[in-house]
């Protein structure tokens, strides 16, 4: 009984952990000015977050592309964040449902 008080335990807690760098993640898309153009599930003047997941999923250099487009400011509109930073909203737009 005991084991699986503390099964439940770890998995509400590994839940709350992955909530709260999504919500981190997405304080910072909006601090960084990516929301002003995107939107998780809706288009706006980009793509949704959903649509980028979908058309790079499954590609093995998905997350060094965007990383790319977006850093170089040549196919996207300069962001306000660091290369760290990027990378950090690329694996999350990557794993949007």
């Amino acid at each position: 009984m005991k084991s699986i008080a503390l099964n439940l335990i770890i998995a509400a807690s590994f839940a709350l952990a992955v909530a709260g760098a999504a919500n981190a993640q997405e304080a910072l898309a909006n601090s960084s000015g990516c929301l002003n153009c995107h939107a998780v599930d809706t288009k706006k003047v980009g793509p949704s977050f959903k649509e980028v997941a979908a058309k790079y999923k499954g590609k093995a250099d998905a997350e060094k592309v965007l990383v790319d487009k977006i850093s170089g400011g040549k196919d996207h509109p300069a962001v306000k964040a660091s290369p760290a930073e990027i990378t950090g909203l690329v694996k999350w737009v990557l794993a949007t449902p």
